[in-house]
């Protein structure tokens, strides 16, 4: 019996092993790609190597928040607590990664224009999604999360996936001062510089999966715990003596 139960263990642990190796070998190479073979940009100096960490941060902010928006929209059409876990996950995943786009943001711009904070459209956008899922992290926060919360939670990470969109093309809808070096418009990049960026992308993709795996993992245990709590709780098992 023992062993049946801890197979499926074994086996979801392969996989997971094996991502979590890969992301450390990543690792490695980005750190060499990044602070050996990329060139430092002429014009703004070691403050440039920010770039290969905020970009793929970002890119991990639109997979987590559009992953917990789409795990909310299944929730509520099926009501099944799997969903909602990896509509938890995606959530907080992508606040974790966001944090950091409005972390590294400012110091990046404190360079390039010389001053840590401007109103930009893609700024001011990806801050507004920030604080939609940051308020989705708090609802779900609370002690027991109840039916309500939890369709009221889905509601709200489904609203803030129309905001991705508007970060995305802000800057080509209202001209703001952000680059688009990716694809040329802002200057381009140097051939040097793509592997370190493409490795990043790799990199942040595997820590991603890897964390909002954990996370949904958690929170059906979570789910499970809560469910045996609650049907103690009706057979008179938690009363006091």
């Amino acid at each position: 019996m023992s062993q049946q139960a801890t197979a499926p263990a074994t086996r979801a642990s392969v996989p997971f092993t094996l991502l979590t190796a890969a992301s450390a070998v990543l690792m490695l190479v980005e750190l060499y790609l990044i602070f050996v073979h990329a060139p430092v940009e002429r014009q703004m100096g070691i403050v440039q190597k920010i770039f290969y960490f905020h970009v793929p941060s970002a890119y991990m902010m639109y997979l987590g928040f559009g992953l917990s928006a789409v795990a909310s929209a299944v929730y509520l059409a099926k009501r099944d607590d799997r969903w909602d876990a990896w509509a938890v996950a995606g959530a907080e995943v992508g606040a974790v990664f966001c944090l950091i786009v409005l972390l590294t943001g400012p110091l990046w711009a404190r360079k390039a224009w010389g001053t840590y904070w401007t109103w930009d459209p893609r700024i001011t956008t990806t801050l507004l999604a920030g604080m939609v899922y940051f308020a989705y992290l708090v609802l779900r926060s609370f002690g027991s999360t109840g039916e309500v919360e939890k369709r009221f939670a889905a509601v709200l990470s489904i609203f803030g996936l129309l905001d991705l969109p508007i970060i995305h093309y802000s800057v080509q809808r209202w001209r703001g001062t952000h680059p688009t070096v990716i694809t040329g418009k802002g200057g381009g990049l140097h051939p040097d510089m793509y592997p370190a960026l493409f490795v990043g992308f790799a990199l942040f993709t595997a820590l991603g999966v890897l964390l909002m795996w954990e996370r949904a993992r958690v929170e059906r245990l979570r789910q499970r715990v809560q469910g045996i709590e609650i049907e103690a709780a009706e057979r008179g098992l938690l009363e006091e003596a």
